[in-house]
Order: structure tokens, then C-alpha cells, then sequence
């Protein structure tokens, strides 16, 4: 409900023809472009719940952990808040490695870690932002940051067993994952007309992207719209604007995922039944 009262309020204040135009704009090359740094990004966050699941004692090997991040991004382009997804990996492999518990942690954590450094990453390109967006920007970044502190002293000894000796690799990933994302928002903006320059635009996506997280959207689409329209307003782009490249980068976004639907009736199993000598992390079909 939260998603579809943002994009009715654009509609009243935009209207119809930014999200018309982002859907004409929208050209193959530009698809392809996404395709090719999604499997990318999605091998970066693969990797790093490996790590992290690995630190929680329910590891999984690199294939499985791709496969399921594949499946996680087309659930959450596809359902109501953004994040079912997730929930679905984190819940499978818990359930597949007998530790329920910390398979769904290890996705919290793995999430935490790829929002942490993106964060990171906002605040040091807060310079580039709009001076009517720095002070809000700032504002809710030092809350973020904030609650992330607490949660981290809350939970030192975990956070020290699930990053262990492997933060900088975490680290890493996330930054590349970051940035491969804000690279197809770019080439979104490019494709629906912005002349920008990148770096500013790379400033506008990293706003963008965090309210994307945000999961009050309609699988994904609302808050990122809403966040696209007042950061391009603020930066003297207009607010149509703002939604049109939005709207691109949303219809980029879900076409990439779409290659999740391979794997989509696949089957995680680990833990006892490796032991047993049964299937392995495999793309078994399952009626579920």
C-alpha cells in the first residue's frame, strides 16, 4: 500500500508520460548492458554469503550460493516488498543445513554487510549531492549508521565469528556489487536522455539505491521512483525526469534477474543429506 501511494502521488505531480517514456526508452543495448554486470554483481554477493554463512557454521559452496542469489533477485523483482526473496534463500538453506536460525542470519548478515558498505559509500559522495539534499541525506545516514552501532555492539561476537578474517574480502564484494549497480543506473540515465555528469549521477544513484531498499515498494517499484524524483528535483534535473530514469533502471533491473527463473524450482539440500550420500546443491525439480 505504502508503494502504491508513492506512485499515485507521482502521478498526480508528474503525471502519466515520464513512466510512458522510461518504457520507450528502454533499448536493448542497454539491457544487455544490465544482463552482463547483474551476473556479476550477483557472482560478488554469492561469494560473500559464502563467507558469511561460512563464519555462522551452515557454508554452502559458490554454485549453490549463485544459483540461489539468482532465484532470491527474481522473487524480490517480482513480489511485494522486495526482500521475499531473501527471506525465501535464508529460509532454504536454514532448513537444508538443519540450522534454520542462522540460515536466515547469515542472510541478515549478508545484507547488512552489501547496505553497510553502500552506505559507506553514499556518505563519501555526499560532496557531489545537491546542497538542498546534503543535510537530509546526512540526517538519515547518521541513523542508519547509528542503529547499525547498536546492532553491532548487540552482537559483537557474532559479528566477529561471520566476518572473522574475511572483512576486507566482504568489504570488497560489496563495493563491486555496489558499483555495478550504480553503473547500469547511469547507463539508465544516459538512455532516457541525462547529460550529467557521471559522477553526479553516480551520487544520485547511491540515494537512489538506498530507498530502493526500503521494502514498502511493489517489488521494488515506489520508494525508488519517489527517492528518483526529489533527488533530480533537488539537483535541477526536474522531478519527471527523475522518474523516468527510475522507471528505466527499474525495467533494466528486472530483466536482468530474469535469468533466476532457470533456477527457479531448484532445491538447496546439505547437511544431513550429504552426509547421506543424497543430493548434493543441485537444480533438482520440486513441485514446492
Amino acid at each position: 500500500m505504502a508503494g502504491a501511494a508513492v506512485l499515485a502521488v507521482l502521478l498526480l505531480r508528474v503525471g502519466p508520460q515520464p513512466f510512458l517514456d522510461g518504457l520507450a526508452r528502454t533499448d536493448p543495448r542497454a539491457i544487455a548492458y544490465a544482463l552482463v554486470v547483474t551476473a556479476a554483481t550477483t557472482a560478488c554477493c554469492a561469494r560473500r554469503w559464502s563467507l558469511v554463512a561460512g563464519g555462522l557454521g551452515v557454508g554452502l559452496p559458490f554454485g549453490a550460493a549463485y544459483r540461489a542469489c539468482y532465484r532470491a533477485q527474481v522473487l524480490n523483482a517480482t513480489l511485494p516488498g522486495g526482500v521475499a526473496g531473501d527471506v525465501h534463500r535464508g529460509y532454504r538453506h536454514g532448513r537444508d543445513a538443519g540450522a534454520l536460525g542462522r540460515g536466515l542470519r547469515s542472510v541478515v548478515w549478508d545484507r547488512a554487510s552489501g547496505q553497510a558498505v553502500q552506505v559507506a559509500l553514499a556518505v563519501a559522495c555526499v560532496p557531489l549531492l545537491p546542497h538542498a539534499l546534503r543535510g537530509w541525506v546526512l540526517g538519515v545516514l547518521a541513523f542508519v549508521v547509528l542503529a547499525a552501532v547498536v546492532v553491532l555492539v548487540a552482537a559483537r561476537r557474532e559479528a566477529r565469528a561471520v566476518l572473522g578474517g574475511a572483512w576486507a574480502e566482504v568489504v570488497l564484494l560489496s563495493a563491486l556489487a555496489a558499483a555495478g549497480h550504480v553503473s547500469v543506473f547511469v547507463v539508465a540515465a544516459r538512455t532516457a536522455g541525462v547529460t550529467a555528469p557521471g559522477a553526479d549521477l553516480a551520487a544520485l544513484a547511491l540515494v537512489v539505491l538506498l530507498a530502493s531498499a526500503i521494502p514498502l515498494g511493489i517489488a521494488g517499484w515506489g520508494p525508488r521512483e519517489g527517492a528518483a524524483a526529489a533527488a533530480f528535483g533537488a539537483a535541477g534535473l526536474g522531478a519527471a525526469t527523475g522518474v523516468e530514469v527510475a522507471v528505466v533502471f527499474g525495467i533494466l533491473s528486472l530483466v536482468a534477474t530474469l535469468p533466476g527463473l532457470l533456477v527457479l524450482r531448484s532445491v538447496p539440500t546439505t547437511g544431513p543429506e550429504r552426509a547421506k550420500g543424497g543430493r548434493a546443491w543441485a537444480s533438482t525439480p520440486t513441485s514446492s
